[in-house]
């Protein structure tokens, strides 16, 4: 194998890989020498609810092919079975196997209403939450697994927002604490199915990211994002979407991988074990930092970064 190109002959299912943290997965993917269909909702002639059209999963796809891998933009509405089966079904088509499975789908933070009890929270609003961030990673799971325990060593990433750790305290919103959390316990219960085909899943949660729709909220870009410090003391721990790229990458790269089967792991941690770094060559760890603060300690930033 091509120490370069250690995903070479790999092929990968990013769901929901429009732009932040799943569309670096996509790309590191790629420059690791895998084959990346790239989906979600926005497209050059579809916009989603989300409201951001200038992401979309072609552009995606052209970073994959940069990058040195293949790139292939299918779009796709995971809550639609009949549009994820298709998918499934071209993957198998073309290439007769599947090896990772990243479910990256989200899309759902404009629905949030911090400060809010759930009594108060528009139903509607609340269960569209529920639909975009754990009912699309079930259909998807569902669909695509047949196809990924077809052969041993398969490797399915449910990309989340905190560790299990980190989530044991409220998260601020009823349905946004049961999505997260939710996707922690799916990795946990697949990991269990999975086992006797000698296969694995985990949850995996970026830091605190900095993504094109978290710098637009900040009114910064990846050049300025020091800028955002003063605001939000935090934000000096924070991490590219780069960073969870390279994360996924280590543990699709470790033969050893089955050893975090069912976990819950956080970028941070995962560079800790396998020596990557951000794309500036800093190791941020905003969770590690936060549990330090939680045990009444007075942590230093440079001690976590």
């Amino acid at each position: 194998m091509d120490n370069a190109k250690p995903l070479h002959e790999k092929i990968a299912l990013v769901a929901g890989a429009t732009r932040g943290a799943g569309r670096a997965i996509a790309v590191e993917l790629g420059r690791a020498g895998a084959t990346v269909y790239v989906t979600g909702r926005t497209t050059r002639t579809r916009v989603s609810e989300v409201g951001r059209p200038t992401e979309t999963i072609e552009e995606t796809a052209e970073l994959v092919d940069a990058a040195g891998g293949t790139g292939i933009a299918v779009p796709t509405d995971h809550l639609e079975r009949d549009q994820v089966r298709a998918l499934v079904e071209r993957i198998d088509r073309e290439h007769g196997r599947l090896d990772i499975l990243v479910n990256d789908i989200w899309g759902g933070n404009h629905l949030l209403d911090f400060d809010t009890r759930m009594w108060d929270v528009d139903l509607e609003r609340g269960m569209r939450m529920l639909e975009l961030g754990v009912k699309s990673h079930i259909i998807t799971a569902s669909l695509a697994l047949p196809l990924l325990v077809r052969r041993p060593g398969g490797l399915v990433v449910e990309v989340t927002d905190g560790t299990a750790e980190s989530n044991k305290g409220f998260r601020e919103h009823f349905y946004y604490d049961l999505t997260k959390n939710g996707l922690i316990r799916m990795a946990f219960i697949l990991g269990e199915e999975l086992k006797n085909a000698d296969c694995a899943a985990v949850a995996v949660t970026p830091g605190f990211i900095r993504s094109e729709e978290m710098l637009d909220i900040f009114k910064l870009t990846e050049d300025t994002w020091r800028d955002g410090i003063d605001k939000q003391p935090h934000w000096a721990l924070s991490e590219s979407p780069v960073y969870t790229g390279r994360a996924v990458v280590a543990l699709a790269g470790d033969p050893d991988r089955a050893r975090f089967n069912g976990r819950s792991l956080s970028s941070g941690g995962l560079a800790k074990e396998y020596g990557f770094t951000d794309a500036d060559g800093s190791r941020p760890d905003v969770w590690g930092f936060m549990a330090a603060e939680s045990a009444g300690e007075r942590p230093e930033v440079a001690d976590y970064r």
